[in-house]
Parts: structure tokens; C-alpha cells; sequence
């Protein structure tokens, strides 16, 4: 049997550039529907988190793009909805379906979800990501959000983090007992240990009360984002390194039910366009973050800082104190504290004789 070659273009190969160039999505009019809801833990406007690439309502366009119109998810910036941090019950609830924040904010709820955003003295975002795609680190977030009706997917990380802004100069490690600092995830815990007076404070109240005193120093994310809310006009002094947050997983929250209604491709939509926003957002922190920094020290009178001589060994050491801890109180964070330094070792194996080598070469 014989074709002839025009035919094979317009129905061999054309097929096939289609089936290349488009995910396989159902479609017409009697392609189910989806309409959902999204709120978030970030005010609007606030960019990597609400606008922007790799961003909440960035995710919003690609998942109606990629699934042809099929699913569509209204994005609800913090306080328009529910408050800032109201999205775990908001979920929960089912009166949304999703939210846009990070499981560290549900410490409440759960202390193991705090590894799934950062853990002190932990993983990088290579070795993060590792873990969750590959390691067994999605399986474990979600057996951690199994008992609420919740399931959760990675969608962004803003890399290193800086300790923070500091109205005054730290001294050494007793220069930390009575400071009032916002701080959230389990370097709070840790802090505390140290005579912190810690404040959970979502992002768009950082600035007001660091302006006002009501706090002495506060962490958000890095020179960019930190520039724009202004922290660098309430204090000066900027230390480094982010030792509470080696990288900082956005997290997408899902209500399971909601999440199960859906067809297998619009699932696929939903965890490649998340996973697509946690590379993307990356990307864009470390574009924006040496132009932000370079910005802030030579024209706007910020210092930045090392942490004093004693401190970081006292941190790291306080810190295991607290994992130890808590994992000796509950089973399911002993279970996901063992797995995550089990990776961790395995992933810094190969990262200090590849990454670290070439990263302190002093050319």
C-alpha cells in the first residue's frame, strides 16, 4: 500500500507535530471544566510570590493556558479572601481550593511541615529539589497533610536567604537574648532557645513594625524582595548568611478532595506548570537579587555584615538540640527529620567535590 508524499504531511507528520507541540488535554464541549479558587499568604503586588515570573498568579496563566481553557483558578492576594495567614483552613475547609504560601506557617497544625520550606543548617535548593522530585520527599509531605484532607506540590524557592535586618550591630551570641525579631519556620524555635522574643509576621507587616520598633530586626527573603518592602529604610545593618534558610520552598496546598475530582491530564497540567514556577522563580531571584544588593550598599547606606565570630557554631549547635527534640516527641517528625538529613548526606557528597570546589576557587 502506497501514500503519497503530500498525504503523509498533512496526515502523518502533521499529526505527529501536533502531538508534539500540544499536551494531551480533552477537549470540546464536552471536555469537563474546572473553576477554582486560590488564595494566598502574600499581599498583591508583591513580587516571586503574587506577580511576576514563577508567581501565584503567573501559575494561574499557565495552568488555563496549558489545559486549553479547561481549568481556570481565581487568584485571591492576601486579605482579600481570607487573612494572610488563613489559607491552611481556608484549604482544609474546601471553601478554596488551593493556596499560595509555605508549610511553615502551619507549624501550628504540624511541626514536620516545616521541613517542606527550609530547615536550618539544611539543604540547598539543588539538594531540595533532589529530595522532593526524587528522594522520597513528596511522598513524605504527603503523608505529613494525609490526616488533614491536604496535599501539597512545590512552586517556587528563593535560593540562600540573608540572617536578616538588624536596627543595631550584633556583638556575639548574647546579643540575641530579648531581641524582638520576626523570624517564622524552625529557626524561630531555635532563636527562642537563644532569649528571642519571636514574631510570626506576614510579609506585608514586616516593614510597619521594624519602621515603628515595635521589632528590632526581621528576616524576609533577600536583596530584592527585601528591597521592596522597604526594610533597608528601617534598619541598615544586613547579615549574612541565611544559615535558617539555605532555600525557601514556595508551597502550593491543594485540597485532596478537590485534587482526586480531577482528570489524570489536568493533574499532569497542575504538577508540571508547578514544577515549571519553582524553576522559574528561582531563576528570577538570582537575576534580580546581585543588582538589588549592589543597589543597596552604594546607595542606600546599608551595610552588610557577617555574623560574629561563635555565633553560627552556637546556632547549628542549638538547632540540632531543638530537631532532636521534637523528633523525640513525635513519630511522623522524627520519621521526615531522619529522611531529610539522611539525603542531605548523600546529596553533600557529590556537591563537595563539584559545586563547593568550584564556588571557593579564589581566581
Amino acid at each position: 500500500m502506497t501514500y503519497k508524499r503530500r498525504d503523509f504531511i498533512k496526515t502523518g507528520a502533521g499529526a505527529l507535530v501536533g502531538l508534539a507541540g500540544a499536551p494531551m488535554i480533552a477537549r470540546g464541549a464536552d471536555a469537563q471544566q474546572f473553576h477554582w479558587r486560590m488564595t494566598g499568604a502574600y499581599p498583591a503586588g508583591a513580587p516571586f510570590y503574587s506577580t511576576g515570573p514563577g508567581s501565584a498568579s503567573d501559575f494561574a496563566k499557565r495552568v488555563e493556558a496549558a489545559s486549553g481553557g479547561r481549568m481556570k483558578i481565581d487568584f485571591f492576594p492576601a486579605g482579600e479572601l481570607v487573612p494572610a495567614l488563613g489559607g491552611f483552613d481556608a484549604v482544609r475547609s474546601g471553601t478554596v481550593q488551593m493556596n499560595w504560601g509555605n508549610s511553615f506557617f502551619w507549624a501550628g497544625r504540624s511541626f514536620a511541615a516545616q521541613y517542606f520550606t527550609a530547615v536550618p543548617f539544611g539543604m540547598d535548593v539543588m539538594m531540595v529539589n533532589a529530595w522532593l522530585y526524587h528522594g522520597g520527599g513528596q511522598a513524605l509531605w504527603d503523608e505529613v497533610y494525609a490526616d488533614f484532607g491536604l496535599k501539597a506540590l512545590p512552586v517556587g524557592n528563593t535560593g540562600m536567604q540573608m540572617t536578616g535586618w538588624f536596627k543595631e550591630p550584633l556583638e556575639n551570641i548574647d546579643s540575641f537574648k530579648g531581641l524582638r525579631m520576626r523570624i517564622a519556620g524552625l529557626s524561630a524555635k531555635v532563636y527562642e532557645q537563644l532569649g528571642v522574643n519571636v514574631k510570626v509576621l506576614p510579609g506585608g507587616e514586616i516593614f510597619p513594625a521594624l519602621e515603628r520598633g515595635v521589632i528590632d530586626a526581621a528576616e524576609f527573603v533577600g536583596p530584592y524582595l527585601d528591597r521592596q518592602l522597604g526594610l533597608q529604610n528601617a534598619a541598615s545593618n544586613y547579615y549574612t548568611p541565611g544559615w535558617h534558610e539555605p532555600s525557601n520552598v514556595s508551597e502550593l496546598l491543594i485540597n485532596a478532595s478537590a485534587w482526586e475530582q480531577l482528570p489524570e491530564d489536568l493533574k499532569a497540567v497542575v504538577q508540571n506548570c508547578a514544577a515549571a514556577c519553582n524553576e522559574i522563580s528561582f531563576a528570577w531571584c538570582n537575576a534580580n537579587n546581585s543588582e538589588a544588593l549592589n543597589d543597596l550598599t552604594q546607595n542606600q547606606g546599608v551595610t552588610v555584615r557577617q555574623l560574629p565570630d561563635g555565633v553560627l557554631p552556637r546556632l547549628r549547635e542549638v538547632t540540632m538540640d531543638t530537631l532532636s527534640a521534637e523528633a523525640a516527641k513525635d513519630p511522623m517528625v522524627a520519621k521526615v527529620n531522619t529522611a531529610y538529613f539522611d539525603f542531605m548526606k548523600t546529596a553533600k557528597s557529590w556537591l563537595d567535590v563539584s559545586e563547593k570546589v568550584v564556588l571557593n576557587l579564589d581566581l
